[in-house]
């Protein structure tokens, strides 16, 4: 009886966790389109709403955390039931990640504003976001399912979102070089485009996850990266006279 007292705490405290985890899926799903959208049409209300968003996002992190080292304390969990916990750890480490370049890009979509549109971008950003948004979806589906399959799949399509991400750098070096006024629309919108690049790399990492979840091994495979641009521009100023927070 004992056993089946601690089992079923020990489900009810995972369920809470999952049920988080979705949740915190859904914010950072709608925090990508958001974003994409925002730029897309200039709007300034938008992209201050996926920055607000991003405070619930991370308080969603922190309680899981919370309450997954709690689960580990309490319950101590042991073999497929341990595995599980600490990829949902992970899980919500990469979604975190995940919104916080979405944020980046409303950041940047407030100073873009004050600039010449690029002609093209924003539709190039947009589907190369979509794609992003799409493999996230997959990933969670994946998770909760327990679905390997899927998951290798969404790591395949890393790949798509990589190769849109180095036609998008080609171009905005065009436009730089054709004339200097592109410059600094150029580079904001090029940050945006790493950052999605990135975004998609976190939801690969989540796949990843998936597949140890449900096998208890890591893909041996490196990843089938197509980023062939050794430019890094996390880190850059959003404006000369601007901050990241």
């Amino acid at each position: 009886m004992d056993n089946q007292h601690i089992a079923s705490a020990f489900d009810r405290d995972l369920e809470l966790i999952q049920a988080r985890i979705m949740k915190m899926g859904g914010l950072v799903e709608a925090s990508i389109l958001d974003a994409s959208e925002a730029l897309d049409a200039r709007d300034e209300e938008l992209a201050e709403k996926v920055r607000a968003s991003d405070r619930a996002i991370d308080e969603l992190e922190n309680l899981i955390n919370i309450d997954a080292a709690q689960l580990i304390a309490l319950r101590a969990p042991t073999a497929v039931d341990l595995r599980l916990v600490l990829t949902v750890i992970k899980i919500s480490a990469n979604l975190e990640r995940i919104a916080d370049y979405a944020k980046n890009m409303a950041k940047r979509t407030s100073v873009l504003v004050q600039l010449n549109p690029i002609h093209g971008s924003n539709a190039a950003l947009r589907r190369m976001a979509r794609e992003v948004q799409d493999m996230l979806k997959d990933a969670l589906d994946a998770y909760i399912q327990r679905d390997a399959a899927l998951a290798e799949e969404v790591i395949q399509r890393d790949r798509d979102v990589d190769q849109m991400y180095n036609a998008l750098f080609r171009e905005f070096l065009t436009f730089m070089m054709e004339d200097p006024r592109n410059i600094t629309a150029c580079m904001h919108l090029h940050f945006i485009a790493k950052n999605t690049e990135r975004m998609g790399d976190h939801v690969t990492s989540i796949a990843e996850q998936v597949i140890y979840l449900v096998t208890g091994e890591t893909p041996e495979d490196p990843r089938p990266k197509k980023d062939l641009t050794s430019i890094d521009p996390d880190v850059a100023p959003i404006a000369p006279a601007g901050r990241e927070a």
